[in-house]
C-alpha cells in the first residue's frame, strides 16, 4: 500500500501537481459532496500536449487561481502521459480511461469541465481557453454559490 501511495504522488509529481490536485475521482466527488464545492476535472497529457502545459503553466499553477481553488473547488486531473518514464499506475490509467470514456469520449486535450459533485456538468473549456486566471476565476465564479 506504502509503494501504490508513493507511486501515486510521483505521478502527481510528474504532472507538477500541487498537493491542491486529486487523482482519485471517487475520493473528490466524495469530499465535493462534503464540502459543498465544485469539482473541476481536467485531462491532460502532462508529457506531450503543449496546450495543456501551457493551461497549467499559466493558469492552473498561477498563485491566484490555487488561492481560489483551495477555498472553492475540488482539482482532479486525469492524465494521459505517453512517454515511457510518466507512465501511470494500472489502477491510475484504468479510472482515467473511465473518466475519459463518460466525459471526454472525443479525446480533446486540454479538457476541463466544471461540475458539481453529482457530475452535472456546469461549464467545459475544451483546448486552451487562453484566458487569464482572474477571467478563469470569474468564469468558475458565475457557477459557484458560495
Amino acid at each position: 500500500m506504502l509503494r501504490l501511495l508513493m507511486v501515486l504522488a510521483l505521478s502527481a509529481n510528474a504532472w507538477g501537481i500541487s498537493s491542491g490536485w486529486e487523482t482519485d475521482f471517487a475520493k473528490a466527488k466524495a469530499r465535493a459532496n462534503t464540502e459543498q464545492k465544485l469539482i473541476l476535472l481536467n485531462f491532460s497529457g502532462s508529457d506531450w500536449c503543449i496546450p495543456c502545459i501551457r493551461l497549467k503553466k499559466e493558469v492552473f499553477n498561477d498563485s491566484l487561481f490555487l488561492q481560489y481553488a483551495d477555498e472553492h473547488l475540488l482539482l482532479v486531473n486525469a492524465d494521459f502521459p505517453r512517454s515511457k518514464k510518466n507512465q501511470l499506475p494500472k489502477g491510475l490509467e484504468d479510472q482515467n480511461n473511465q473518466l475519459a470514456e463518460h466525459f471526454n469520449p472525443k479525446g480533446s486535450f486540454p479538457l476541463t469541465i466544471l461540475m458539481d459533485a453529482n457530475e452535472k456538468i456546469l461549464k467545459v473549456w475544451e483546448g486552451n481557453p487562453d484566458l487569464s486566471p482572474e477571467t478563469f476565476i470569474n468564469q468558475i465564479k458565475a457557477y459557484d454559490s458560495h
